[in-house]
């Protein structure tokens, strides 16, 4: 898009500013599953902000680059559009509408002012209709990026809100494990358990996987290199929830527990551990 195309694009948009900003809306709200005054209020600025920058970056002689400088506030402010609607929970679709639904209108505009120059017109429309096609696949590319944020962080409260370390008595901790073990959720178990040993001043864990659906290779490895951890921290760990299949498939894999306490129950384990740290608990009788 040449400069003299831009600017005259630009002079077009201000002096339809208001009728194109009303039918530019009219196309958004159509489309909008969910609607409710404030959203209308807030797409109506939205609107009227992004016209003022667009008809700034074109005056200015920015091209169909949208990466050059004379973009930068037109992009910025659509990057901040997606970001919302990713928090809003809008599809990346509706939030490229924000872009696509000027389209017609302002076409209608081009037509009505270039009707008497038929090549001048439909090179402004394919110059123009590029240009928003650009715009609108950045609105997608920052929603995505925003989006898969939002799941990786996600994933990582869930990775922490399964992996809960439960003090069980003065100097005890619990980590019971549920669901398959793998490297990223492994990473958090030890972090987890590390950071409460260090508030704790914990000197037993208890790991119990009864929940464990399946022990391989793997698992086994980082089970140890958590119990190895926990070691340097200077706590001894004991392994619960062993269960017969489980026990077997170890002594099948050839994987080496055998500096490593284990115990079939929780509760098994808590009692071992009462006895390393000399706690006891008495179990008191009611009097009549």
């Amino acid at each position: 898009m040449s400069n003299d195309k831009s600017v005259q694009l630009a002079a077009i948009i201000t002096k339809h500013e208001a009728e194109l900003l009303e039918g530019w809306f009219s196309g958004m709200m159509s489309r909008m599953l969910r609607r409710d005054k404030n959203a209308e209020s807030e797409l109506r600025q939205q609107g009227a902000a992004f016209l003022n920058l667009l008809s700034e970056a074109l005056r200015n002689g920015a091209g169909a680059d949208i990466e050059a400088p004379a973009w930068d506030e037109t992009r910025r402010m659509l990057a901040e559009i997606s970001h919302a609607r990713v928090r809003q929970g809008f599809s990346s679709i509706e939030t490229a509408h924000f872009i696509f639904a000027l389209k017609e209108p302002l076409f209608g505009y081009l037509r009505n002012e270039l009707a008497s120059e038929p090549a001048l017109l439909v090179d402004a429309m394919s110059t123009t209709g590029s240009l928003f096609d650009r715009l609108g696949l950045y609105t997608i590319e920052v929603y995505q990026k925003a989006r898969e944020q939002v799941i990786l962080r996600q994933q990582q409260e869930l990775l922490e809100l399964s992996t809960p370390v439960v003090q069980l008595w003065q100097g005890i901790l619990a980590l019971p494990l549920i669901g398959t073990l793998d490297s990223a959720r492994t990473q958090v178990v030890m972090e987890n358990l590390l950071q409460k040993i260090v508030e704790t001043g914990a000197s037993i864990a208890i790991i119990d996987i009864t929940g464990v659906p399946t022990v391989d290779t793997l698992v086994a490895q980082h089970l140890l290199k958590t119990i190895a951890a926990a070691r340097l921290m200077g706590a001894d760990c004991i392994i619960s929830g062993i269960r017969p299949q489980i026990a077997q498939t170890i002594v099948h894999l050839g994987v080496n527990l055998e500096d490593v306490l284990t115990k079939a129950t929780l509760a098994d384990a808590f009692v071992v551990a009462l006895k390393r740290t000399g706690s006891t608990i008495s179990h008191g009788q009611s009097g009549h």
